[in-house]
């Protein structure tokens, strides 16, 4: 039988990752079990997977694989720890403690109490120990906080020990609030998977949970190490759309929390992070409730032959998205493989090879979807630093140095840095024109942010002519029922009610939801979206009966009186405009488009905004010594 102690270690330090859940029955054992034999699996078999049964009192992670000899496990290596120390006693006090821990853990051998779980690929596992007659009253006498109190980094170092030679070392941890399950989820992971089923008291353990965790964590100076954390939602009804939403969004008339905005509040708290999502993430990842895989031993990615959307396989090959990474679970699907390809990108161009230009079209996809996230902040960063690149590669005029412009400029825009937004749309608009044309749609869309953005700072005049001058060209070139056409029409009514004209407004407003209605439907998002600004309109000219009314609902029934209406001529100005908070209307801002200079942070900025870890927010560090598990829960 292979000893692990003959594996060559690993380059880098592989990840402990723990499996907790506050309940019992939630399926933890398995999903280690399942996502071990993944893991091992990966990379042509060649990355050392380790699983620890650490659920002494209920041990059970050695059932899933080939019987095997009945041998020593994690509470024999730890009752040898225990003695080695009382041994070591005075000759120990001089020993820096984590010099201590490793000269235990060498001296007992931890390497003896693993052994091979399957012969096709390189896993291991570490059981809870050898399951004789005495096993019960040995895990009774084993003093869990007395050993740490003995030697504090004992924990630690025997995670970053496993690490040094594993890849991955998967922890099956024991359910609930317990010395060992506080070792666990606190002490020894990089990577923290809380399983549970949605219902109060598994949703309020695990919250507690993790507040115990990360302040223990952010708040002793020798614990404050990367650690990130994935909720997995367990026992999913895949038969009932209904219930799953309920489960996950929560429902406030009755009170039921949402198990998604739940960890979306936790999860920032613990990170510093404004309003995190984990839409994309519970998108993919919710295990489903199997009944041929509830009884019995049976493994998932052993015995489903095709791993679609709904079965178990793919439910954890989909965890493995973020886990495998170190991605955090509020990345979304899709920003994944972007960061990976600018990381590539990256590397590339620091080793010296010409791929500048691949760099900034992976920086230009990145800040793309950002913007369409409405991650303005992220996209501004991204986009930056495209601009830069662009600019030195293929130049000032170029139609991609200016598409990279246009993008940027839509996300200061959102960022309120409307100075900078326009100055950049003025070079997008001179470039594409002298390279297209003065009325290529790509010009026309430059034109209509432009108003945008004199809106908003004020340039009530020069924005609404020159979104005039835009919807002029496309009724004369699309036709008053092009797509186009009705956006730059509902572009001139936003601008029209941000100025105050509110007949205006709702005049054009009632004239796009007309034809969008009839040419994509009423339940359209675009024709939702027009029929939600229709409802605010109405509402704060009092012709509604509520500024409460629901938008969705609103645009339906204001869809109705104008279905089959033909789209109108452009209303005319008739009624002196007010002036806004700043600016002077009727003439436009000067500033020059040429040798534009991006302000803002730096490429290495940037390079950092994508970098790992993602830390804890910090507190004081104490130095007091104390078992994770009694460490009291932040204050509001």
């Amino acid at each position: 039988m292979e000893n692990p102690h003959l594996l060559p270690p690993q380059a880098t330090p592989g990840e402990v990752i723990t499996f907790h859940s506050h309940q019992g029955g939630a399926g933890r054992s398995m999903a280690v079990a399942n996502t071990a034999m993944l893991l091992a699996g990966r990379a042509h078999a060649t990355s050392p997977v380790l699983m620890v049964d650490w659920d002494l009192e209920a041990p059970g992670l050695h059932q899933y694989f080939p019987p095997m000899a009945d041998g020593p496990g994690l509470l024999e290596l730890f009752t040898a720890c225990r003695d080695q120390l009382q041994r070591r006693g005075r000759r120990a006090v001089a020993q820096d403690d984590a010099e201590q821990a490793r000269a235990v853990l060498d001296a007992v051998g931890w390497q003896r109490y693993v052994v091979r779980a399957d012969q096709g690929r390189p896993l291991y596992l570490m059981r809870a120990g050898r399951f004789d007659a005495g096993y019960a009253e040995r895990v009774a006498a084993l003093d869990w906080e007395a050993l740490f109190h003995q030697c504090p980094a004992l924990f630690r170092c025997f995670a970053e020990m496993l690490a040094r030679q594993f890849r991955h070392v998967l922890v099956d941890a024991r359910s609930g609030r317990s010395d060992s399950s506080g070792i666990c989820t606190t002490l020894l992971p990089t990577r923290l998977v809380l399983l549970f089923e949605a219902n109060r008291r598994s949703l309020e353990g695990l919250q507690a949970l993790v507040q115990r965790a990360t302040t223990y964590r952010r708040s002793h100076e020798d614990e404050q190490r990367p650690l990130l954390i994935y909720p997995l939602p367990t026992r999913t009804d895949m038969d009932c759309s209904a219930q799953r939403a309920l489960c996950r969004r929560g429902d406030p008339a009755t009170g039921l929390p949402g198990y998604q905005p739940l960890f979306e509040q936790v999860l920032g708290e613990a990170y510093g992070i404004a309003r995190p999502s984990l839409e994309s993430y519970f998108d993919e990842v919710q295990l489903p409730q199997s009944r041929s895989l509830a009884r019995g031993e049976r493994l998932a990615v052993r015995g489903e032959p095709v791993a679609d959307r709904f079965s178990a396989t793919r439910s954890y090959e989909a965890l493995l998205g973020w886990l495998a990474g170190g991605h955090p679970p509020w990345q979304s699907r899709r920003e994944i493989p972007l960061l990976a390809a600018v990381a590539q990108s990256r590397r590339a161009v620091e080793a010296g090879g010409a791929y500048s230009m691949m760099l900034a079209r992976d920086l230009f996809r990145l800040g793309l979807l950002y913007a369409d996230e409405g991650r303005s902040a992220a996209a501004v960063l991204a986009l930056r630093e495209s601009v830069e690149l662009h600019v030195k590669v293929v130049g000032e005029e170029h139609l991609e140095t200016a598409a990279a412009k246009a993008l940027l400029a839509r996300a200061l825009l959102q960022e309120d840095e409307l100075d900078q937004a326009r100055i950049l749309l003025r070079c997008v608009v001179e470039t594409r024109t002298r390279l297209l044309g003065g009325e290529h749609p790509d010009v026309l869309e430059a034109c209509s942010a432009q108003a945008v953005a004199l809106a908003r700072q004020g340039y009530a005049e020069a924005a609404l002519d020159r979104q005039e001058e835009v919807l002029q060209i496309q009724m004369r070139l699309l036709g008053p029922e092009h797509l186009l056409t009705l956006a730059s029409l509902a572009a001139r009514a936003a601008i029209h009610y941000q100025c105050g004209e509110l007949e205006l407004a709702r005049q054009a407003q009632e004239q796009v939801l007309a034809v969008r209605a009839r040419l994509l439907g009423a339940e359209h998002e675009e024709t939702l979206r027009v029929g939600a600004a229709l409802a605010q309109t109405l509402a704060r000219m009092d012709e509604a009966a509520s500024p409460q009314l629901h938008y969705g609902l609103a645009a339906q029934q204001l869809v109705q009186p104008f279905g089959q209406s033909p789209l109108q001529a452009p209303v005319q100005r008739s009624t002196p405009r007010p002036a806004l908070a700043s600016g002077h209307a009727g003439s436009a801002p000067a500033g020059g488009a040429a040798g534009v200079t991006l302000r803002g942070p730096g490429v290495e900025q940037v390079q950092a905004c994508y970098e790992e870890p993602y830390p804890l927010q910090r507190a004081e560090a104490v130095r007091e010594q104390v078992l994770p598990e009694d460490t009291p829960a932040p204050r509001a």
